[in-house]
């Protein structure tokens, strides 16, 4: 499994094994998944069903930022307890990464419920020296840091016009240098807070990423995983935060590599809360879309780059569907072998686990190496490990779709074995039932 690494600007092994490990910064829960949500973390799930697929175990961590000043505004503006506002679209996003077939995180983790992890890795960057105050307000200093900029690579001009746009506070007058990231928020008149060696307040948000990532995943881990609009601040501070904290344990400090996912748009501009332009998930399948459908129309879309969701491209999902729920219908039709050949990923949450084996055992009743199944899951593999080459991977299975239902015997039993290997793979290494 190779991805390209935004650090190095290169392909990279995304983990070593045996064990893979993927921290993906969540969601702010003030409001309902959108489309851009649901794209990047279909990204992520293909990585985590090859690296299952390739036989490695898999460790997935996931933030869930459940306190902090978009959900307090929302709250506010509806006349709504923060706390039930947060609960309510938690549990709107799990269902709807159900309904996409979205393996979960193995930690899933709020910031409200990690404040002892995140007060402690703040309290070993105090006791470094590499915190100040301001106003009660708490500052981490990013000259604390030699390697400060080298995830971004960008130059101190660029970082400030960024941090400004994404929730920094550049021109606070008393800070020591306008690129420090907050760590400790005073507490506010209204607003939550809780008890810390900085006094009342609540976390920052890189602090809190890099304070979960670390505990659940270790010192270091694989991939540091998001949109590319996290790329600057987000990741560059979390990283910076971790490797001071860290700096004397030895090795490397947090992610080996960072994987990020472009930006999805409506009408060509950025699909997002602020600017109110957002396609919601459980809206479109409240209206009947199957959500296999939607699935498919954002896995048309390689996951790096930006790209515009349309109606066109849902219908275009939805007819892909379709094709392959016919050809697998067809192949399987007239013939009782295929009650002999097990299912792998199902509705259990396994996914890619065992697939190898399954395939294997296929192969045995097919009609030798040159099975059309056989060359169909080892063409999804190879596109899949090429940086989450889904477009290459749809490609292949179309043209085994159009190639089933231009053929008369579609339903010999050489064709059963194939058409229940490819629904196999398809569901266990792309997520769609069919």
């Amino acid at each position: 499994m190779k991805v390209w690494d935004t650090a190095s600007q290169r392909l990279v092994v995304a983990a070593d094994g045996p064990l893979a490990t993927l921290y993906a910064c969540g969601i702010t829960p003030y409001d309902a998944t959108h489309i851009g949500h649901a794209a990047t973390y279909i990204a992520w799930d293909l990585l985590v069903r090859g690296w299952r697929d390739s036989g490695l175990g898999v460790r997935y961590a996931q933030n869930v930022t459940d306190v902090d000043d978009p959900l307090l505004e929302r709250a506010e503006r509806d006349r709504q307890d923060w706390r039930e506002l947060a609960s309510r679209e938690v549990e709107r996003y799990r269902s709807d990464m159900r309904a996409l077939r979205v393996l979960p995180p193995d930690h899933f983790v709020g910031a409200v419920e990690a404040l002892d992890v995140i007060g402690e890795l703040s309290g070993v960057l105090a006791d470094r020296g590499a915190l100040y105050e301001l106003d009660g307000d708490v500052y981490f200093c990013r000259s604390a840091d030699p390697e400060f900029g080298t995830l971004s690579g960008l130059s101190v001009a660029e970082m400030t016009e960024l941090c400004a746009e994404r929730g920094g506070d550049p021109g606070r007058a008393g800070k020591k240098d306008p690129l420090d990231p907050l760590v400790w928020l005073a507490g506010r008149p209204g607003e939550p807070s809780w008890g810390s060696r900085f006094g009342q307040g609540r976390p920052g948000w890189h602090i809190e990423c890099a304070a979960i990532a670390t505990r659940y995943l270790g010192v270091a881990f694989d991939v540091q995983a998001g949109g590319s609009d996290l790329i600057f601040p987000h990741h560059e501070m979390s990283a910076s935060h971790a490797r001071v904290a860290l700096s004397g344990s030895g090795g490397h400090k947090f992610a080996r590599h960072y994987v990020h996912a472009g930006m999805v748009r409506l009408g060509g501009e950025k699909m997002s809360k602020s600017l109110g332009n957002l396609v919601f998930v459980s809206a479109l399948l409240g209206d009947g879309v199957d959500p296999m459908a939607i699935r498919l129309a954002i896995l048309a879309h390689h996951y790096r780059h930006d790209w515009d969701w349309t109606g066109e491209g849902l219908d275009a999902g939805a007819r892909r569907l379709g094709n392959w729920r016919r050809a697998v219908a067809a192949a399987l039709s007239g013939s009782a072998g295929v009650a002999r050949v097990a299912r792998v990923a199902g509705g259990s949450g396994r996914a890619a686990d065992g697939l190898g084996e399954a395939a294997d055992g296929l192969g045995e009743a097919a009609d030798g190496p040159g099975d059309a199944g056989l060359g169909v899951l080892a063409a999804i593999r190879e596109r899949i490990a090429s940086d989450l080459d889904a477009p290459g991977a749809l490609a292949v299975v179309d043209a085994w779709a159009d190639d089933v239902l231009g053929t008369a015997s579609a339903a010999s039993a050489a064709s059963v074995t194939s058409a229940a290997l490819v629904r196999d793979a398809v569901d266990a290494l792309l997520g769609v039932q069919i």
